[in-house]
């Protein structure tokens, strides 16, 4: 983030304040518009219909705004979409585009050739798609969050917790997961 110039870095910070954990928290499908912590909709499938278990997970997610201090603006300007938000890596010089290349390689290199998309990004082209976008103060130990995001790549990392001293980080295909059961959705839009 401090690699950038001073105009790239006011359009990578989507909010001056980082939010309490990621922002696709652990759905398993993300959409256009998840925002932090959203856990009235978590659960898609209606496993909680109860009014009264519902009006629960409102509170506590009302409670959880008032604690991080996060206003509707605030968790639309960090809310997930599927057009990445940020600065796109074509903008980079080489050096900033060697270390988003080795923050890449940071996650994805931890899955098998075959599994991992790293070897993608070698491509220059691939790698111009690619957006980094940053919330929360820039100076060294304070709370902060930021998301890579590309097509079918979306990385998460917070260290917001503990006095900014517990960081955790995700990497996911937004449109495949890993663990989605893709038979069985075929079989249920295509054979019922």
């Amino acid at each position: 983030m401090r690699s950038l110039r001073p105009e790239l870095t006011a359009r990578a910070i989507l909010l001056p304040k980082a939010p309490s954990d990621f922002v696709t928290v652990n759905l398993t499908y993300v959409t256009d518009g998840d925002g932090v912590f959203p856990l009235v909709g978590m659960y898609r499938a209606e496993r909680f219909p109860d009014p009264v278990q519902q009006a629960q997970l409102k509170s506590l997610r009302d409670a959880i705004a008032e604690v991080t201090e996060l206003s509707d603006a605030d968790q639309q300007a960090v809310a997930y979409s599927m057009e990445p938000r940020g600065v796109p890596a074509a903008e980079f010089d080489a050096e900033q585009r060697e270390m988003l290349r080795a923050l890449l390689a940071t996650y994805l290199d931890r899955a098998p050739a075959g599994v991992s998309p790293l070897h993608r990004y070698d491509d220059d082209a691939a790698l111009d798609t690619v957006h980094f976008a940053w919330a929360g103060p820039t100076a060294p130990g304070e709370p902060h969050y930021y998301r890579v995001q590309g097509p079918r790549l979306l990385i998460e990392w917070d260290n917001t917790q503990d006095n900014a001293n517990h960081g955790h980080s995700v990497w996911r295909d937004p449109l495949s997961d890993f663990g989605l059961d893709v038979l069985a959705q075929h079989r249920a839009a295509h054979h019922r």
